[in-house]
């Protein structure tokens, strides 16, 4: 008989932020975002009574590209709720008379790197709180892949191409031009995508500002495999954060 294997050690699967007063700062929960594009939309109020009488924590968006189109946007914390409560809304009216998109699907979970001092609003109070503001109505959703030389990189070379994006990023935010929603989505997408952005303000120029000045980067301009489709609309209902 041969010897039996030990166990390998159990994978850590947890979020992870900085310290606080030298303990770590660990937890076990996130949030998960679907995005759902549809067209043959003939009447928007319809969608947002839908959207409230379920419940949903979320938004509504009509197309800019698409004068029948609207987005469906949710988040929350038990992905049974896909499968259940969202499913269900989907079955029945104005949804059942309308065309889905499925290849403008979008669905992501929300994630730390490590460095967060507060994961309870990074995974949660922050992504809803954007979601859900009525001053940030437009939005630009969409989903990229990175190639895998970045994964070949070292710690500290991957921490400066993503500081290179945080520091736009924090430009944009902090002067209230443009915030962002980052969610993962590794093994959730089905064209195997990465990661999940939302891309939310009170104007849309600046949005695809933000994007034009993100192509210079060294991760947009040589590290990334794919990006898009891009969702572009603007929220006529967001519920209550």
């Amino acid at each position: 008989m041969r010897p039996q294997r030990p166990t390998p050690p159990k994978p850590d699967i947890a979020e992870h932020g900085s310290p606080i007063n030298d303990q770590p700062q660990v937890m076990d929960r996130r949030l998960f975002v679907q995005l759902l594009v549809f067209t043959d939309c003939t009447d928007s109020s319809e969608v947002v009574q839908a959207m409230e009488k379920a419940g949903i924590v979320g938004a509504v968006y009509e197309d800019l590209h698409d004068a029948n189109g609207i987005a469906i946007l949710a988040l929350h914390e038990d992905p049974n709720f896909f499968v259940t409560t969202w499913r269900n809304m989907l079955k029945g009216c104005p949804f059942d008379l309308m065309t889905h998109l499925p290849d403008m699907t979008m669905f992501g979970r929300t994630y730390s790197i490590g460095y967060e001092p507060n994961l309870q609003e990074v995974l949660f109070d922050r992504p809803v709180n954007t979601a859900t503001n009525p001053k940030w109505p437009w939005a630009i959703w969409y989903p990229l892949r990175r190639k895998g030389e970045f994964n070949k990189l070292s710690a500290e070379e991957q921490r400066a191409v993503l500081m290179e994006h945080g520091t736009i990023g924090m430009a944009f935010g902090g002067h209230d031009l443009a915030h962002d929603i980052r969610l993962s989505c590794h093994g959730l997408d089905r064209n195997d995508n990465d990661f999940v952005l939302g891309l939310l303000g009170k104007d849309l120029h600046p949005l695809s500002a933000l994007v034009q000045t993100m192509r210079k980067t060294k991760q947009t301009s040589e590290l990334l495999q794919c990006l898009g489709p891009f969702f572009v609309g603007k929220a006529i209902w967001q519920s209550k954060a």
